[in-house]
């Protein structure tokens, strides 16, 4: 029986190139949000998640790191897709006609270098993919969409200009979220482990929450903090660290973080990606 991958956007998405490259030949489904995705997964109408937090160009995702740890699921892997944008219109459209284009926020952000030195507004939109679909309903030579070459082969359109992105090596981290945990025994290899914690509202708390790392030698990859509630005094922190749960350097440290902080959540235990560095 083949596995259903959720993903946000449409055909063509590139989170469904992402989906296709870790589960390949599987059924995939599109989903409007990243939560009727992930709600997927904790209804068991999917069998996992294919969810993008961050890009090396244009930063985080917004809103992921806020449904992650209210999900229920556990992050089981990452993947890393190197972003190629194509500006694509429709057939017989000139790039010197083009004057708007529509893509996601992040797209656009990616590739504003492009845009701005010809002249092309951005148009912002739910998902790249989409943004076909409107090029499709405006029947309109000036405007064109900012997408993936699978995109331009699924909705007919033609490649104006390729590989329009701002940086070389765009690329984009997804996160492969399950409703099983899937801890992997500790080999020896990489690995990583990604939690959420609140801070007790204590003198020097961070500080001596994250102090239980440095002395046991574990690596911090990532440290970001959001607010909750609307309360510019209530900090989350989302947090990676290079270890795993097996070690005792990895029992120490969190001892260390539990005596400092009311609220600890690991969301998930995974082999780092091949393609991390």
């Amino acid at each position: 029986m083949k596995m259903k991958i959720a993903y946000q956007g449409v055909a063509g998405a590139y989170s469904h190139i992402a989906a296709m490259q870790v589960f390949p030949a599987q059924t995939y489904l599109p989903c409007e949000t990243f939560e009727e995705a992930m709600g997927k997964v904790s209804a068991g109408e999917a069998d996992a998640a294919m969810i993008p937090v961050e890009n090396s160009n244009a930063g985080r995702v917004s809103d992921v790191h806020f449904l992650l740890p209210q999900t229920g699921l556990h992050i089981v892997g990452e993947h890393f897709l190197r972003i190629e944008h194509q500006l694509l219109g429709l057939p017989g459209a000139k790039l010197e006609d083009i004057v708007a284009a529509s893509s996601h926020p992040q797209a656009l952000a990616q590739c504003a270098d492009f845009l701005k030195a010809h002249g092309i507004k951005p148009m912002a939109r739910i998902d790249t993919a989409k943004s076909c679909e409107d090029v499709l309903a405006w029947q309109d030579m000036s405007k064109a969409a900012i997408a993936s070459k699978l995109a331009a082969e699924i909705y007919g359109l033609q490649i104006l200009a390729a590989n329009i992105e701002n940086a070389s090596n765009n690329t984009t981290r997804f996160l492969i979220m399950s409703r099983e945990e899937a801890v992997p025994e500790d080999d020896g290899c990489k690995f990583i482990t990604s939690f959420i914690f609140k801070l007790k509202n204590i003198p020097a708390a961070l500080y001596k929450a994250l102090g239980g790392f440095a002395t046991n030698g574990i690596n911090m990859t990532k440290l970001e903090s959001y607010l909750l509630d609307g309360k510019f005094v209530s900090a989350q922190f989302y947090a990676e660290i290079e270890a795993h749960p097996q070690t005792q350097a990895y029992k120490n440290a969190f001892e260390e973080l539990s005596f400092f902080s009311n609220y600890v959540h690991v969301l998930g235990t995974y082999s780092s990606a091949r393609d991390r560095m």
